[in-house]
C-alpha cells in the first residue's frame, strides 16, 4: 500500500505532500508526514493486501451534527475529496475494502484537512464510528501530470548516474519534503571506492540530492534512470 504523493523539479508548488517534480494540485500548505495506522489490531487477524492500492487518506473526527466528516489528506490531489464519485473505505481491524461514495468536499483553509460527505451517514453518531478509517483508490487511477512532473512512486528505485561521466551513483531509496524535495540516493559502493572525495564508510549511507532542475535535470522514467549535476562537495555533504 502506498500514499499518493507526486513532486516535480520545477519551483516548488506549494501543496499537500507534493513538491517539484511530482504532482501537486491546486496550492495547499505544507502538510505534516503522519506514519500509516495499521489497521490490524492482533498479529492473530489476517493482514490486508494493499498493493494495487493509493491511500488518500484518513477519517479523524465527526464534523457538526448532520454526518459529515474531518479527513486528513495523504494525496497530492484535492480532486480526491472534492469531486463526487466513488471510493473505497477500509474500517479498523478489517481486510476488505468497501466502496463508498463520495457526495460533496471542501478545504479547510490552514488546518490541511477536508471535510466531506458521504452518501449514507447523516448524523454525528454515524460520522464519530467513522474514525480512524482509510480512503483508498486503485493504483490504476492516478490522474495525469502535467509534463515536468511525476508521481513519488514512480521515482522510487531509479538509477541515479552522473551526467558528465555516465557514472552509476547509486538508486533513489525515497522522497523527503524540504523546501525543495530531497532524493534520498542510497551510493554504489563502486561508486565510492572510485571516488576519493568520499569515504568507505559512505558506501552503506545515502545521500540528499535537491530534486531541482538544476541537480537533477534528466528523469526517465521508461529508462528507469535520474541523470545528475551535482556542485562540488555535495555528494560528500556529512561524509
Amino acid at each position: 500500500m502506498n500514499h499518493e504523493d507526486a513532486k516535480n523539479t520545477k519551483k516548488k508548488k506549494n501543496v499537500g505532500a507534493g513538491s517539484p517534480r511530482p504532482k501537486s494540485g491546486s496550492p495547499r500548505p505544507p502538510k505534516p508526514q503522519s506514519p500509516p495506522i495499521n489497521p490490524v489490531p492482533s498479529p492473530q487477524s489476517p493482514v490486508p493486501n494493499l498493493d494495487d492500492w493509493l491511500e488518500i487518506g484518513k477519517i479523524v473526527s465527526a464534523q457538526g451534527l448532520t454526518g459529515e466528516l474531518r479527513v486528513y489528506p495523504n494525496t497530492d490531489f484535492p480532486e480526491r475529496f472534492e469531486e463526487p464519485g466513488k471510493r473505497w473505505l477500509l474500517r479498523p481491524g478489517e481486510t476488505e475494502l468497501q466502496p463508498v461514495e463520495l457526495l460533496n468536499g471542501r478545504y479547510l483553509d490552514g488546518k490541511n484537512l477536508y471535510v466531506i460527505k458521504l452518501k449514507g451517514v447523516s448524523d454525528r453518531h454515524q460520522a464519530e464510528n467513522m474514525r480512524d478509517c482509510r480512503f483508498f483508490v486503485p493504483v490504476s487511477d492516478r490522474p495525469e501530470l502535467a509534463e515536468g512532473e511525476f508521481h513519488v512512486l514512480d521515482l522510487l528505485g531509479l538509477q541515479v548516474f552522473m551526467q558528465s561521466s555516465g557514472e552509476f551513483v547509486g538508486t533513489v531509496v525515497d522522497i523527503l519534503p524540504s523546501g525543495h524535495d530531497l532524493l534520498e540516493v542510497k551510493f554504489d559502493p563502486a561508486f565510492v571506492t572510485n571516488n576519493e572525495e568520499l569515504t568507505t564508510d559512505k558506501a552503506e549511507k545515502t545521500v540528499l540530492i535537491p530534486f531541482v532542475m538544476e541537480i537533477v535535470p534528466v528523469v526517465d522514467l521508461e529508462s528507469r534512470r535520474v541523470e545528475i549535476t551535482p556542485p562540488p562537495g555535495l555528494l560528500s555533504i556529512n561524509n
